[in-house]
């Protein structure tokens, strides 16, 4: 083999190395994060949507917070609520928050701590405007 040849496979494996050292797979904590956003991004989406059927604007408020102990409660009402079954969006963020719920109960249980147990901050959440102001 060429030196030159040699020298670049060096720098591949050495680049290779470096990006696999630099990479870590995502806690329990970190991934209940990601997943809560995506959920509650989701459901803000679906809200506003003007093309999507009008059961949605009966669906309960989705706003999680993961630190909270009464998520849990909301993520089993909201996945047990029974109606939009048509609505292929619904059936998706339903599937999504049961993937939350399973994470939250066995996988990452030893994992989390929940700060409260205030339901009511779930239903109307304090806005980030209205602390600044």
């Amino acid at each position: 083999m060429l030196p030159t040849m040699k020298m670049l496979l060096s720098l591949i494996a050495l680049f290779s190395a470096a990006l696999l050292a630099n990479t870590a797979p995502p806690t329990c904590y970190s991934r209940v994060l990601s997943l809560s956003k995506e959920i509650t991004e989701s459901f803000k989406e679906l809200q506003t949507s003007k093309s999507v059927d009008s059961c949605v604007e009966m669906l309960p408020r989705l706003y999680l917070d993961i630190h909270n102990y009464c998520v849990l409660a909301k993520l089993r009402d909201f996945v047990a609520y029974p109606r939009c079954e048509r609505v292929l969006e619904v059936n998706e963020l339903k599937e999504k928050a049961r993937s939350l719920y399973t994470i939250m109960i066995f996988y990452c249980r030893r994992d989390l701590v929940f700060l409260t147990d205030d339901c009511s901050a779930l239903e109307n959440p304090i806005q980030p405007s209205i602390i600044e102001s």
